[in-house]
């Protein structure tokens, strides 16, 4: 009697455990790596500051000091925590002491700079795709670009966009542009390239233009690399808002919440900050994801 092999499925509450454990057990030892770190970092600002460096204390006093310091070298968690919390939810929504509300500066310079960048990206990709000539003459220039730190570029593009008026959200958009074109335009010339011979010789046959091609059959065929280059290019985007807000002296955002952290030495308010924009990171990256979802359902069906 014929047996057919099935394939096992898994209950949702097992499924869900099988993908939650494995970012469950990496995220556990993370932070007792972060609180041995803190208690290794902190002990000798503890011994100098907090505790009696002649008198007597036991190590329980050492890592209660390491633990609870007002500006230690490496925050621990709980701190870090506490202040996200305390950032959040104790300061009105329009107050520059809400993190949120440097969170929705940030984001608004790095969603303008991910829209500039990726149609930049696109633009450029069929400019080279139908020319011989662009795609000697800009390719080269298009990955030298990217040799260029941000670190560099960013204070020029800024004086320059100043000088001609341009200020608040443009420049730092500018910035944010300029690191998500490069993965776009990349994926999208290999994407536009990506359709075989065969395909390629059936549109001749019917007569179509360059333009018919190009929307029939290169763009679709040229999703599934878009797509993942978007998911890079907006977090690219997220890291040059935030290097753009530091050489302006920017009073919002989590760039310029970095920098007055790094004035006054509050290490806490560093380390909140960039919990914030690397959550912030996940937000936009899944957004991303869930529109890849939504664009390539059918295709995945098929």
């Amino acid at each position: 009697m014929a047996t057919t092999n099935k394939p096992l499925r898994l209950a949702p509450g097992a499924q869900l455990l099988t993908q939650l454990g494995p970012v469950a057990v990496i995220l556990t030892f993370a932070v007792l790596l972060w609180y041995g770190l803190t208690w290794l970092l902190n002990t000798p600002g503890a011994i100098e500051r907090v505790l009696d460096p002649k008198g007597p204390w036991t190590w329980q006093d050492l890592f209660s000091a390491t633990m609870a310091m007002e500006r230690p070298v490496l925050p621990a968690p709980h701190q870090v925590a506490l202040d996200l919390w305390s950032s959040v939810f104790d300061w009105p929504l329009d107050s520059p002491r809400n993190l949120l509300f440097h969170v929705a500066v940030t984001a608004q310079s790095t969603l303008v700079g991910f829209a500039m960048g990726t149609v930049l990206g696109l633009v450029l990709s069929v400019c080279i795709v139908h020319s011989r000539t662009l795609d000697r003459a800009l390719l080269p220039w298009i990955v030298a670009s990217q040799s260029v730190p941000v670190l560099a570029i960013a204070p020029i593009v800024l004086v320059i966009l100043g000088s001609l008026g341009f200020a608040g959200v443009a420049p730092k958009a500018v910035i944010a542009m300029y690191l998500c074109f490069f993965p776009v335009t990349v994926a999208m010339v290999q994407g536009l390239r990506s359709p075989q011979v065969i395909e390629t010789e059936m549109m001749h046959t019917y007569a179509a233009s360059r333009w018919q091609a190009l929307w029939m059959l290169r763009l679709p065929a040229s999703l599934p690399f878009l797509f993942p280059a978007l998911r890079v290019g907006i977090a690219a985007g997220l890291v040059g808002a935030m290097v753009a807000e530091l050489p302006t002296g920017a009073q919002a955002g989590l760039g310029a919440r970095l920098l007055t952290g790094s004035y006054y030495g509050q290490t806490v308010q560093i380390w909140s900050a960039l919990v914030m924009a690397a959550l912030l990171g996940l937000v936009l990256t899944a957004a991303m994801a869930g529109i890849e979802k939504l664009a390539l359902r059918h295709r995945v069906q098929a």
